[in-house]
Formats: structure tokens, sequence, C-alpha cells
């Protein structure tokens, strides 16, 4: 584990932020705490960090509303979170993935799986590209080596998870993939990741190509799953 891997856990609740903090110190990671979303902020504009874990419901600014502003500044579009969250209803999960979150944990969670998230999160963002640097379709363009994605001249607003996705449909151009497809190549297997994430990811990612003339590219297989086509 390198020690300069810098996590920030965001919780009003201090027996939760002890807990995490605790173990993620275990596993070697270096790691800053806040209690409120406004201090969160102020921390992640001062300092890099690799990775945030953000309670959902803070007092003041919410995870909710933080996510979004991360997601939003350029500077911080592609930081990793991990969501927590007290609340199990489905809605509330697919709305913390649609704000940007790359993954979300349901209190009260187990450390194992938390950990497990937090490694697997990680390494999907940090991941290394091979083979071609740069992938092209029409107007859409995708930079392996600085991790950047463009339609023309407009940047691509992509978290971590939706850059791998796009490639990995890229990379596979015209082939339809079922979900549980997807899931064991983008999300590498992760046992505790839903095939509806994979669906809620599809829409983000197709709703940001759709600002330009790109959004054709991502298509929809009825009763089968997704591709990526050029085709008309």
């Amino acid at each position: 584990m390198e020690p300069k891997t810098r996590i920030l856990v965001v919780d009003d609740e201090q027996d939760i932020v002890q807990l995490v903090s605790y173990n993620l110190k275990k596993e070697g990671y270096l790691v800053e705490e806040a209690r409120t979303g406004e201090d969160a902020l102020r921390l992640v504009r001062e300092r890099p960090y690799q990775l945030v874990v953000l309670d959902l419901m803070l007092p003041g600014l919410s995870g909710m509303e933080l996510c979004r502003i991360f997601k939003q500044d350029p500077k911080t579009a592609s930081l990793p979170i991990i969501m927590l969250t007290a609340r199990s209803e489905e809605m509330d999960k697919i709305m913390g993935l649609e704000t940007g979150a790359d993954d979300y944990v349901t209190k009260p969670f187990s450390v194992r799986e938390l950990l497990a998230r937090v490694r697997t999160v990680l390494r999907r963002a940090g991941g290394g590209p091979s083979g071609a640097k740069i992938l092209r379709a029409g107007s859409l363009e995708i930079d392996l080596e600085r991790h950047r994605a463009r339609a023309g001249d407009a940047a691509l607003d992509l978290s971590p998870t939706e850059f791998r996705l796009l490639r990995f449909l890229m990379e596979r151009r015209g082939k339809v993939f079922t979900r549980d497809q997807i899931l064991d190549a983008v999300w590498k297997g992760e046992a505790f990741v839903e095939s509806r994430t994979v669906d809620v990811h599809i829409r983000r990612l197709r709703a940001e190509l759709e600002k330009t003339e790109a959004g054709k590219y991502i298509q929809t297989v009825r009763g089968v799953g997704y591709s990526f086509s050029e085709e008309d």
C-alpha cells in the first residue's frame, strides 16, 4: 500500500468517522476528517485527495450537494467518491450515482465491505491504459493517457467510471454486451455492484454525450444490453 494515498472521510457522526478512519489507517492510507460539507469543500480545494468517503445526510451543505459541486468543478470532477447513506431505498442509491458518486455503502455497513469498495474504486481510478492511446469515432475522441474525452471542441465531463465505460464500449464498437458482461469488465467483477448500476452510468454517460453530436453512439439493444455503434 502506498502511504501517499490520501482519503477524506466526511460524516457528522463521530463514531462513524472514528470507525472508518481507524480501519482505513490500518490499511495504510493517509486519512483526514471533516464533520460538515463546508469543511470538506474547503479541504478538497486546499489539497489533493485520491478518494472521498462522503455521508449523504450532512447538516447544511448535504453530501448530495457537495458531490454535485465536486463533479461540476473541472479541478475535482475526476475525484472518486464513495457515498455513505442510512437510506436503503433504490431511488436514493440511484440519485447518489446520478449526482456523480462512483459507489455507495448503506449504513449499517461491514468494515470489510467498505474496505473492499475503497480498494476497488481506487484501483479503477488509477488503472493505466494499454494498447491504443487515443480512440476516435467521428467527432468523439478519448485520450487514454491523459484520461480526457472530447466531442469536437467540447470537453466531456466524465467520472472515472463513465470514462472506463465509454472506453470499454468504444474499443469493442459494434458488439452488444449484457449488463453482467459490462459489470465484469468495467467493475472487475466486484461482488457488491448490482446490474442496475450499469443502467445508471449508461444514462449519465449518454446524457453527457447528448450535449454534443456524439449522443447517438451509445445504443440500447432491447432485451440484451448496450453497444457502441457509429451507424445511424
